[in-house]
């Protein structure tokens, strides 16, 4: 399948080469050249802008930090190249697999409908080291034919693909929701991880208790993290975190759900995202977002 891919950071950069290894022809764009040079070496084309990467393919992927990097690669003309969603061809697909808001993700999919695209959205779930392995969870929604002729692409990508129905912002929504509880978690488990330091306690003991209740590669995982307070290198950036727990507040607040897990009872504050904030304010945005326990060891004097 011919596939332009655009975005090959963390995540990226290892989905693409999963793609090229599947026997893809694809077409790559990312800001910042170094990294498409790497993927050239892997057989595959380098585009100098965003529309020259789309022109002529049948799928193209964005795989980018925010709204606003998406908005940018999609929508906004890149001086004398125009804009991607112009080049994209009639009939194509955009396949986002970016973690975006919802109203970004309507406005996508309407914008291309206009233009006789489809619109896929296709956020994943996992690390980088997920991402090298093809042991991604995908949730997936879209025009149930796009999602099929996108399959494909998900299969070389990831070990596991839900479609969540026809609407595209479903997807989105999901992600944002598993995100959440995601930092609620990270959280909880850095304010644990406090307490049993604070008192004395050997970490290792307390991430061994935790591994035998939950028995959930997402403890293990960010459990060691804390544990060992490793936190660079990042395989998810706390600023992206602290995006992410925006758009779930951005979210509750467009359905009327209270969520107060997240807010105050009056509504005013996040602590959630007043605790990355914190974590930012003393440098740590480009660490992992499991950096957040830093937050809770230093109000616990640690």
């Amino acid at each position: 399948m011919k596939v332009a891919f655009i975005g090959l950071g963390n995540m990226g950069e290892p989905m693409a080469l999963n793609l090229v290894r599947a026997g893809h022809e694809l077409t790559v764009y990312n800001r910042t050249r170094a990294k498409a040079d790497r993927m050239a070496k892997e057989g595959a084309r380098v585009a100098d802008s965003p529309a020259a990467a789309v022109r002529g393919v049948e799928v193209a992927i964005t795989t980018l930090a925010n709204d606003q990097a998406v908005r940018d690669a999609m929508l906004v003309p890149a001086q004398q190249a125009g804009a991607a969603i112009d080049a994209l061809p009639n009939g194509a697909i955009h396949m986002c697999t970016s973690t975006i808001s919802v109203a970004l993700s309507k406005e996508l999919a309407e914008k291309h409908a206009a233009r006789s695209q489809g619109y896929v959205a296709a956020p994943v779930l996992g690390r980088p080291d997920a991402a090298a392995q093809k042991k991604l969870w995908i949730i997936a929604a879209g025009p149930p034919a796009d999602v099929q002729r996108c399959r494909p692409l998900m299969e070389a990508t990831g070990r596991a693909v839900t479609v969540m129905g026809e609407q595209a912002w479903r997807a989105n929504l999901n992600k944002i929701a598993v995100n959440f509880m995601l930092a609620s978690m990270l959280e909880a488990m850095g304010e644990a991880f406090a307490l049993v330091r604070k008192s004395g306690i050997d970490p290792q003991q307390f991430l061994e208790v935790l591994n035998g209740l939950f028995n959930s590669p997402v403890y293990a995982n960010y459990g060691k993290i804390i544990a060992e307070q490793r936190f660079e290198p990042a395989g998810f950036k706390l600023q992206l975190g602290l995006k992410d727990v925006s758009l779930a507040l951005e979210a509750a607040h467009d359905s009327a759900v209270p969520m107060p897990l997240a807010r105050d009872r009056c509504q005013h504050h996040s602590l959630l995202r007043d605790h990355y904030l914190n974590a930012i304010a003393h440098g740590r945005g480009g660490a992992d977002w499991a950096a957040l326990a830093e937050v809770a060891a230093h109000d616990a004097g640690l």
